[in-house]
């Protein structure tokens, strides 16, 4: 029987055939990292299992990256404890200002075939690459951390196909806001949704992040999309040209769902509060006033995002009753954003550059919104409070949209600024 690409992924992890729905303890993994967020709570399971980890030290990440630069003694506290920890296990350990642990982990950890667990949603971002990438529990991943294994239901798969070229202002966030509209937050719960077609397969590896760093927002275990030669230059460019490997579903794998989508057809779209499956196309609420625009996340805080923001903005001043915020996913890409000249034409466009890290879209730093104030973000989530005040109120869209409607104080069809 054919299998769908995380059967295959998790049957040569496992040595024999693994269809869906079995429960399976799968080892080797390849990398299982936590956070500032959710580190402490980690460590605390870990020590209750008695503190060793049975992991080789080099798969294990600690990134600290939530809320940076630290605002106050306790969570400097915390990042103490985390640093401590990480230098005494030994495992790779990422401080303030290196960038987002999903950005991290795509620029220096992830590749094909591999299985990464995480203390967080949208670990599935790694699927990118073709790897088995998942949120898991602080139980979860400490039981990863002692042991080098999980344990897992294997999901079944949805195949998602977008054939065509997606038109002039229409980017790989407005592709996954609309499948998520079109499915429901729960549409993809404990699945593997499979990205394909030729619009998926003319996406760059930073376009791609975005698609699958969403998966989960649809409810999905994992979102996947199949390596190739994009994912082998991306790895190259990296230093990692020798993890590439090719590794697909067969032509006769069963799947829960197939859903065909022509890019073609497609517009700008935007996530209305508070859901993120609560989506529409920008058109149907043009001109809506916007108090604050969010650049960054996980989701859409890279250089192909900012060469699009800057594109867009340019010289030009902001609108002046827009606060815009700028947070790089990395440090990496704020010094390639730095040495473009982005960074110094944005700021004198009136955007504040933040730190690389989450920023606002976790909502403890980087200008929490005022009551009854809308924020227009391009980060992966909208519930109520997410930007730290449950008063205000988040709309989703591409870096395209933001930019447009920065600049001109509301929201914006980005076609018309392009």
């Amino acid at each position: 029987m054919g299998q769908t690409l995380v059967e295959k992924i998790l049957s040569r992890k496992c040595g024999r055939y693994i269809g869906a729905g079995e429960i399976i303890i799968v080892g080797g993994l390849d990398c299982v990292f936590t956070h500032d967020a959710s580190g402490p709570l980690v460590i605390s399971r870990l020590n209750e299992l008695g503190g060793g980890i049975g992991l080789d030290p080099s798969r294990v990440c600690v990134f600290i990256d939530h809320v940076v630069p630290s605002p106050s003694a306790s969570i400097s506290n915390d990042y103490k404890a985390l640093k401590g920890f990480a230098l005494e296990k030994g495992v790779r350990f990422h401080d303030q200002g290196c960038g987002v642990c999903h950005q991290l982990i795509a620029e220096y950890y992830a590749s094909p075939g591999d299985i990464i667990i995480g203390s967080d949603s949208h670990t599935t971002m790694a699927g990118a690459f073709g790897a088995f990438a998942t949120g898991m529990g602080a139980s979860d991943v400490a039981i990863a951390l002692k042991t080098g294994m999980t344990w897992l239901r294997v999901p079944e798969s949805m195949r998602i196909s977008v054939e065509g070229r997606l038109p002039k202002g229409v980017f790989s966030k407005d592709v996954i806001l609309k499948i998520i509209g079109m499915i429901g937050a729960e549409g993809a719960n404990y699945k593997s949704m499979e990205f394909h077609g030729s619009a998926i397969r003319r996406m760059n590896m930073e376009e791609r992040m975005t698609i699958t760093n969403m998966a989960v927002e649809a409810g999905a275990k994992c979102g996947l999309i199949p390596p190739d030669e994009e994912t082998r230059k991306y790895l190259e460019e990296r230093g990692r040209g020798d993890k590439y490997f090719k590794i697909e579903p067969d032509g006769d794998a069963i799947y829960s769902d197939e859903i065909s989508i022509e890019a073609s057809d497609l517009e700008p779209m935007i996530a209305l509060p508070h859901n993120v499956d609560n989506v529409v196309p920008v058109e149907e609420v043009l001109g809506k006033r916007v108090d604050v625009v969010f650049f960054g996340s996980c989701t859409n805080g890279r250089m192909e995002d900012f060469k699009v923001i800057d594109k867009i903005i340019g010289g030009e001043r902001i609108d002046r009753g827009v606060r815009a915020i700028a947070t790089p996913a990395s440090r990496n890409v704020y010094l390639q954003a730095l040495k473009a000249g982005i960074i110094e034409r944005l700021a004198s466009a009136g955007v504040v550059i933040t730190p690389p890290g989450c920023g606002l879209c976790i909502g403890v730093v980087g200008g929490i919104p005022a009551d009854d104030e809308v924020v227009l973000s391009t980060a992966n989530r909208n519930f109520l409070g997410r930007a730290g005040n449950p008063k205000a109120h988040i709309y989703l869209s591409s870096p395209a949209t933001a930019a447009a409607s920065a600049l001109y104080g509301a929201i914006t069809d980005p076609r018309e600024a392009m």
